[in-house]
């Protein structure tokens, strides 16, 4: 199965099948989960890159624990609405899960300033430390493409 378009997620995963979400940052894959509703995302765990099939093995575990049924994937597209090396890799990273899996839904969310509205949010309401935020950003960054995703598919699809 390709990459799919997000408003195709919801007929290829069954009525209750949560979805993932996911930031691919440098060092680590920030997940988070929706509930089975699909309205609410949360973060779920931040996993610490190794080699690309241990880095899958842990998120297709992490997957079967909430028995979600898809991924969404932020692609970060450039501000102008290109796309830079980042997106080559968040697609190369998709490619490479649907080797493993090839029944996996997998869509993109673009993900322009999920990672700075985070540490916004971070910094000005909840006062986290730098090193504190470190550690939050890319799960929560997960959580908020998610939910940005959660919230397209629930207005399209009324």
């Amino acid at each position: 199965m390709p990459v799919v378009d997000l408003l195709e997620l919801p007929a290829l995963i069954g009525a209750y099948a949560p979805l993932a979400g996911l930031d691919l940052g440098e060092k680590t894959i920030g997940v988070a989960v929706s509930d089975t509703t699909r309205t609410v995302a949360s973060p779920l765990e931040l996993i610490r890159k190794t080699k690309f099939t241990d880095d899958a093995a842990a998120l297709f575990k992490l997957m079967a624990s909430r028995d979600a049924g898809g991924i969404v994937i932020g692609l970060p597209v450039n501000m102008d609405g290109t796309e830079g090396p980042r997106c080559q890799s968040s697609r190369a990273f998709a490619r490479n899960l649907l080797r493993l899996r090839p029944d996996l839904p997998i869509a993109f969310w673009d993900e322009r300033m999920s990672s700075m509205a985070v540490n916004r949010v971070l910094i000005e309401e909840a006062d986290v430390t730098r090193a504190r935020r470190a550690e939050l950003v890319d799960k929560m960054a997960a959580g908020w493409i998610l939910q940005g995703a959660l919230d397209r598919l629930r207005s399209l699809l009324k």
